[in-house]
């Protein structure tokens, strides 16, 4: 598909159109008969020469450096995934090794959910003022210098420090993903390449614990760290030597750094107090108070960057906001948004409580645990392919409401489950659970962004991702919580343990598909309209637009002339 074909990616700016991440591409595709721009001379100069979008996407497909490029930023981004969740299984370990509480040492997993909490907001100014390979090798760098550190480290404060790098590393790589998806992509196939990469993203939760738990036998937890070292040279190496930049760097673009500050403070604040829920009681004031000043933070956050915005716009500020949260007035963002933060919620929270009760109330092993959630994870994985190419094809709306149903169905089933179920009838449930996932996550957030104008989609990305983290970071703590507290009930009433902690996670999962149950409504009620039909329709429908732009145009330029002509004839008397 060629450039013509989709004006709605053709906002103009000085005769030059931008890119998905708002930024000017290098040549003005509409003229494609007039000489390209000089190309640098050099290997490294070729690199750093940012790929417009004829340059990446010719013909109906990839040409040969952009599928290199969104090769390894897909293999990166995946081993952030991986990353995340590896560690899980060598926590015990580790807790041994360093004479450590359980509770201090679940911090080497909560620190790397914290860290990526706040580093999602950065995102939109980090694309806007830095190129891609500049983001990118600077990431890897961190990341793998967070590894060696964590690798080596004789002390449990210095293994956390590297742990917190690895974070900082890889933090802003998926919305870093998401946005060169949409700058290379034509709208009639970014349903197909998000479900794509999030097949690949779906797969880390799926093998992240089983590796770990195999090195951990094997070698030891710092093997863990040893080959994530390795992976970040074999990266830095890749985005060295086969990464394209996609799009300009704004060097003249300024951090608002008083909104970092304040990013900081309220979502470090109010993750940090949720997490710290899972082993102190809500009382204790190392719980309460970090959330409190969280939102504190938050709402205060929220204020300034709306009001930094709208300086901005009315220009009397040279200064963006942060964070762009103007495009939540887009009412289909917003739903989209939501939609997919509440399924993340609901998911997040479940991959704690089934383990739980798999482990804890049923006495299965870690390994039994793992293989019961593996077919889960795969079907997801497909599911997210297939979802990406209905939503193409079919629309939002059908393929999210198969999604939810199924992910509601799944849930219901899974809240019957009792002391003596067959263990392996929660294999089936998740199995379900993940293929509607597969078709709500990545076909929602691509719709959402969809209705987006191109030079918003990067601020929609680190919006939309900074309130799925959260949402990830938030579900867990609270549905443990509610688990403990309906367990605790029980137990007063004289049940014995097991059937009590069973009992609340029966009451956790019937809450978690009352969620489900409202994703379907809004569903149903809210994503609708023209822009929730297939992409092609939207491309047909934006074409529609641009073309009564261009009479609307044709029709201004002729009473501009004729009203010229009326005036010479009144000053000549001719």
């Amino acid at each position: 598909m060629t450039s013509h074909e989709e004006p709605e990616e053709g906002e103009q700016h000085g005769g030059n159109r931008v890119n998905a991440a708002g930024k000017p591409y290098t040549r003005d595709v509409h003229h494609d008969t007039e000489p390209a721009p000089p190309r640098a001379s050099g290997y490294f100069a070729g690199l750093t020469q940012a790929l417009t979008r004829t340059d990446a996407y010719r013909d109906g497909h990839l040409s040969r450096p952009a599928f290199l490029s969104l090769a390894i930023l897909t293999f990166i981004t995946f081993v952030g995934n991986f990353t995340q969740l590896q560690l899980s299984a060598a926590l015990p370990t580790l807790v041994s090794d360093f004479h450590i509480s359980v509770t201090l040492g679940q911090w080497m997993t909560s620190i790397f959910q914290l860290t990526m909490g706040v580093m999602v907001p950065l995102t939109a100014y980090l694309t806007r003022r830095f190129s891609t390979r500049q983001i990118v090798i600077t990431s890897m760098v961190v990341f793998t210098l967070g590894s060696v550190l964590a690798w080596l480290s004789p002390s449990f404060p210095l293994a956390l420090f590297g742990r917190f790098l690895e974070a900082v590393g890889t933090g802003v790589m998926w919305p870093v993903l998401q946005i060169t998806v949409f700058s290379i992509f034509p709208l009639a196939r970014r349903g197909m390449a998000m479900g794509i990469v999030g097949m690949a993203m779906a797969v880390a939760p799926a093998i992240g614990p089983t590796l770990g738990g195999v090195q951990t036998d094997l070698n030891g937890w710092r093997s863990i760290f040893l080959t994530l070292t390795v992976i970040g040279c074999l990266a830095i190496v890749l985005t060295t030597f086969g990464l394209h930049n996609f799009g300009q760097a704004d060097t003249s673009a300024h951090a608002d750094f008083f909104s970092v500050g304040l990013s900081i403070i309220g979502f470090g604040g109010l993750m940090f107090g949720f997490t710290n829920i899972q082993a102190y009681p809500f009382s204790v004031p190392v719980v309460w108070l970090p959330m409190v000043i969280g939102l504190a933070g938050i709402i205060w956050f929220v204020l300034r960057q709306f009001h930094t915005e709208k300086m901005f716009k009315a220009g009397k500020s040279s200064r963006p906001a942060l964070l762009d949260l103007s495009v939540l007035r887009n009412r289909s963002f917003s739903i989209g948004t939501i939609i997919a933060s509440l399924s993340f919620f609901a998911f997040s929270s479940l991959i704690v409580l089934i383990p739980l009760f798999i482990q804890d109330c049923r006495g299965y092993s870690a390994t039994i645990s793992g293989l019961i959630m593996l077919p889960g994870a795969i079907a997801q994985a497909i599911s997210q392919f297939f979802g990406g190419r209905a939503l193409d094809r079919f629309g939002a709306r059908p393929v999210a409401l198969i999604g939810t149903i199924l992910l509601t169905a799944g849930t219901a089933c899974m809240s019957t489950i009792g002391l003596h179920t067959w263990i392996w009838s929660i294999s089936f449930y998740q199995f379900i659970r993940q293929i509607g996932m597969g078709f709500v996550m990545m076909p929602v957030t691509t719709w959402s962004l969809n209705c987006l104008k191109p030079s918003e989609v990067s601020a929609g990305s680190a919006v939309t991702n900074t309130v799925r983290q959260i949402a990830g970071a938030v579900g867990s703590p609270v549905m443990i919580l509610i688990m403990y507290s309906i367990a605790a009930a029980s137990m007063s009433n004289g049940q014995q343990t097991i059937p009590a902690n069973i009992t609340g996670i029966e009451w956790a999962l019937r809450i978690s598909a009352v969620i489900n149950l409202i994703m379907i409504l809004m569903v149903i009620f809210g994503v609708k309209g023209e822009d929730a039909g297939s992409a092609r329709e939207a491309v047909r429908i934006a074409l529609h637009h641009d073309s009564l732009k261009q009479e609307d145009k044709a029709t201004k330029s002729l009473a501009h002339i004729d009203d010229t002509a009326k005036l010479h004839t009144i000053e000549t008397g001719k």
